[in-house]
């Protein structure tokens, strides 16, 4: 009789432990936090990687989730990397330096090979402009502070002009193409596929592209605090980038044909921007930093940007 109630007794003390220990240890499970990679893009290849669902599924097995946000443009972007709402995202050559002089805490991870065919200066159906000269004195629309700008100030002095020679209409581009249609500028400078729509739906002429003016890269970007403790999350998502890179050089019809629903553009215009694009993404080397150095300067020379940065002190390597 005394073994059994003590037996019994043992038995309950052992279950009332482990009722105790069951709600701790659920208690420790939800406060360790798990890592969210937040990531701002534009129409573009990361859009490419969220339709293919192929980044979620190398992040889930670490306890990884993904938020995707759509912007319009890379300065948007990097507002958004600058208030803490996303963590990655891709970007020309200009929004991050103006992005580093207003003191945004970003941090560039990756670049891509030069795409200089992907930025254009495009003119109306029936412009009487001919040459880049022709437009001292006219009005062109562009996205301040994105790739293309830097883009028309190395362009202009190619020709002889001065920045200040033009007047430049800051629009984004759903605005400046609204303008560029009802004739309110006299061209409109921007990129792939915003420019090969133009061509393509509003007969619009090409002046001239970026071949021999600039390289126009692409960047990837974190925040310097995300990069610095996710390193492996970045290498990830770079890898995942590189790899639709090296499947595009050689499949340009069928990335038009997968670009196409993703961006709500007609395949035939995604043909265009697609056979003039170069594909390939990698680390940011010393002489690409010194290619961003070289815009950095420009700008601050320009007083574009209200002081003078170093590039390099914002560079990581996830590898």
């Amino acid at each position: 009789m005394t073994t059994s109630i003590s037996l019994s007794r043992r038995r309950l003390v052992q279950g009332a432990a482990s009722a105790v220990a069951l709600p701790a240890f659920g208690a420790l499970a939800q406060t360790t936090p798990a890592r969210e990679f937040r990531i701002g893009h534009q129409k573009g290849f990361l859009s490419l990687l969220k339709g293919r669902g192929t980044l979620e599924k190398r992040l889930t097995p670490l306890g990884v989730s993904i938020k995707w946000t759509e912007f319009t443009a890379g300065p948007v972007q990097l507002e958004a990397l600058n208030v803490g709402s996303i963590d990655f995202g891709d970007v020309g050559e200009a929004p991050p330096i103006f992005a580093q002089a207003a003191g945004a805490p970003l941090a560039y991870v990756a670049a891509t090979v030069p795409r200089p065919k992907a930025e254009s200066v495009l003119l109306p159906k029936g412009s009487p402009i001919k040459t880049v000269a022709d437009l001292k004195g006219k009005k062109i629309a562009l996205n301040k502070g994105s790739n293309v700008h830097y883009f028309l100030v190395k362009l202009l002095e190619k020709h002889g002009l001065k920045y200040s020679d033009v007047n430049v209409a800051f629009l984004p581009p759903a605005d400046a193409r609204a303008a560029f249609e009802k004739g309110s500028v006299d061209a409109w400078v921007i990129w792939d596929p915003f420019a090969a729509a133009a061509e393509k739906t509003l007969d619009a002429r090409l002046l001239a592209d970026a071949t021999g003016v600039v390289g126009n890269r692409a960047y990837y970007f974190s925040s310097l605090q995300y990069a610095d403790k996710n390193t492996d999350v970045l290498r990830i998502a770079i890898e995942e980038i590189n790899k639709i890179d090296i499947w595009a050089k050689v499949n340009r019809d069928l990335l038009a044909a997968e670009l196409a629903p993703l961006f709500g553009i007609p395949k035939a215009v995604l043909d265009l921007s697609t056979s003039r694009a170069e594909y390939g993404t990698g680390p940011v080397t010393p002489e690409i930093l010194a290619e961003q150095q070289k815009i950095a300067d420009t700008f601050f020379n320009l007083k574009l940007i209200p002081k003078r940065i170093q590039v390099r002190d914002v560079a990581r390597s996830p590898w």
